[in-house]
């Protein structure tokens, strides 16, 4: 029983206008159990009714007649608050979740639909830094949350492989590379060869048009340049997919800038057709003006393509070959500018579909208060970072509980998961600043604290030697604490659909968080494994749900869950 969705249905006939959605959104859980389960703020309802909230709450709460999941209601300071039947309430959510088990939360609202996320896209034969992280894990959550929804998903990885960045690492590698030291470790030594180059450039500008040069020869099909372009891709893949496994992230497609090059001139061609290329300096562009933007290049004075060119011609590659609902974009908010010109180029070629493609952006990352360079060598390679963390863990599981059963894997499922659950917990747009200090913080609101309430959930309920909870007395459950864990658990799916519609990770970290921080009150204060049989099979059965909802939170934000700390 959906007590919110119910609630809403009995509130409905009272509130004008207002539609089912709009109540629902409005229904608040107030923190204060005295304040009743579940409160309704008439305050929007002041300029409909011209009467004062607290008259309309008055109002109304002589009026609503209550079914039986609903003990009373009350008007509290222009608040409607509904104190639910406990009883049914826990019966209801527990019910629920042993029922569904891992699907708890889970729905049919995408079936039959198609997502394309774009997501992670490094450079490559440049380094895997910090600032990629919040692309892969904010791009994998929403990957796990749409395909929970019941959306097929398709994740792609626009690895950027294509570009003049790739003729100054061929001068770099054949003025002063080494093929045995690129084969031994690719990016560490292509992002030397890198930085190198544009030290040397800086004193000998000339080099600069040797790598343009070198660039061209590309796009021209040399094979030297291209024999060589396609082994610093292949050997810079190669560690990215180990980085990848770590982070146990996967991708349907690798699909980089470069798959495109033979499918830009039909888009070339179909933009000309359609008016909308102006010739400006030479250069191919459209026209935004009237639009407020400057305008979209598209083909350069020499004839070559540019970022995009290429994202024109892969979401119109996408639509056609996918057939997608919605294609999403996870990069930094710097993009903003480009995605809202390419989008509306989209629009312009009558595209119906321009309203599906949509950016998703974030915080930059930078490294203590430094923009991250990788020409300068100003970079935090994502590796250091999470070997960093799981021998951090290593360390305490050492001092704390040197007997653990498979101490490697749990070190490095809770290391790993702290970097992410650290990501994920920031609101997707704000800016992180990245300290080695604050890097492998365990305490307080992190991965590994609601990890560890799991793993706490699970010890209980293999000490009981219990799997299944068939038959409680939900009587049991219905003090103020065990009232908190379970509207917190009945909250859960609607947080997942908030998520999803807000593109917005950060809304499941904290809320399990809250659910971990609400058991571990429960658990400290109602004794579990007791003699009182009945007593023991209800809070055994909060133990059940409670591990049941964090391990599919976890999953949903792309962290592992451990049995066993």
């Amino acid at each position: 029983m959906d007590f919110k969705k119910k609630l809403s249905q009995e509130l409905q006939p009272h509130m004008g206008e207002m539609t089912h959605e709009e109540i629902l959104t409005t229904i608040e859980i107030p923190k204060n159990a005295e304040m009743g389960d579940f409160a309704f703020p008439c305050f929007k309802l002041a300029k409909v009714f011209r009467k004062a909230p607290n008259a309309i709450a008055e109002e109304l709460a002589e009026k609503l007649v209550l079914t039986d999941a609903f003990e009373k209601v009350e008007n509290i300071g222009g608040y409607l608050n509904f104190f639910v039947n406990r009883k049914a309430f826990a019966e209801a959510v527990i019910k629920e979740v042993m029922e569904q088990k891992q699907q708890f939360g889970s729905s049919k609202i995408g079936e039959g639909k198609v997502v394309c996320i774009d997501y992670s896209a490094p450079n490559v034969a440049k380094p895997f830094h910090v600032g990629h992280l919040r692309s892969t894990v904010i791009g994998n959550s929403l990957y796990r949350i749409n395909e929970f929804l019941g959306y097929k998903c398709v994740g792609i990885n626009h690895l950027g492989d294509w570009g003049t960045q790739f003729g100054k690492v061929i001068v770099a590698y054949r003025n002063w590379g080494n093929k045995e030291e690129i084969e031994k470790e690719p990016i560490n030594t292509l992002l030397e060869l890198y930085v190198k180059f544009h030290d040397e450039a800086e004193a000998n500008p000339a080099l600069e048009d040797e790598a343009r040069g070198w660039f061209t020869k590309m796009e021209q099909g040399d094979e030297e340049a291209l024999a060589l372009w396609n082994w610093f891709s292949s050997e810079t893949i190669k560690e990215l997919k180990k980085i990848y496994a770590l982070l146990d992230v996967h991708f349907d497609y690798y699909q980089g800038e470069s798959f495109y090059n033979d499918k830009m001139d039909a888009v070339l061609k179909e933009l000309k057709e359609k008016n909308l290329l102006q010739e400006s300096e030479g250069a191919a562009i459209v026209d935004l003006g009237q639009f407020d933007m400057p305008p979209c290049l598209v083909q350069k004075k020499d004839g070559s393509t540019l970022y995009a060119t290429r994202d024109i011609t892969a979401a119109i590659y996408r639509k056609n070959t996918y057939n997608f609902s919605k294609c999403l974009y996870v990069t930094d908010y710097s993009q903003n500018l480009h995605f809202a010109q390419w989008f509306k180029v989209i629009e312009l070629m009558n595209y119906p579909w321009y309203k599906d493609i949509v950016h998703i952006p974030f915080g930059r990352v930078t490294h203590e208060g430094r923009r991250i360079q990788t020409r300068k060598g100003n970079v935090v390679l994502l590796e250091e970072v999470l070997t960093g963390a799981v021998t951090r863990v290593k360390e305490i599981i050492e001092e704390k509980n040197p007997t653990l059963e498979n101490k490697e894997q749990v070190a490095q499922d809770i290391g790993i998961g702290a970097v992410i659950f650290n990501d994920l917990s920031n609101n997707r747009i704000k800016d992180i600043s990245f300290s080695w200090e604050t890097a492998f913080s365990f305490e307080g609101e992190t991965g590994p604290y609601v990890q560890y309430t799991h793993a706490r959930a699970s010890s209980v309920l293999r000490k009981a030697e219990i799997d299944v909870i068939s038959d409680f007395n939900a009587e049991i459950l219905t003090d103020d604490i065990s009232m908190m864990v379970l509207k917190e658990i009945q909250h859960f799916p609607q947080v997942i659909q908030d998520a999803e519609r807000k593109n917005e990770p950060s809304l499941i970290t904290r809320h399990i968080i809250d659910i971990a921080q609400a058991f571990n009150r429960f658990y400290h204060d109602h004794p579990i494994l007791v003699e009182d049989e009945e007593v023991k099979s209800a809070r055994l059965a909060m133990v059940y749900v409670v591990k049941q909802v964090l391990s599919i939170g976890l999953y949903l934000l792309g962290i592992k869950a451990p049995e066993k700390m």
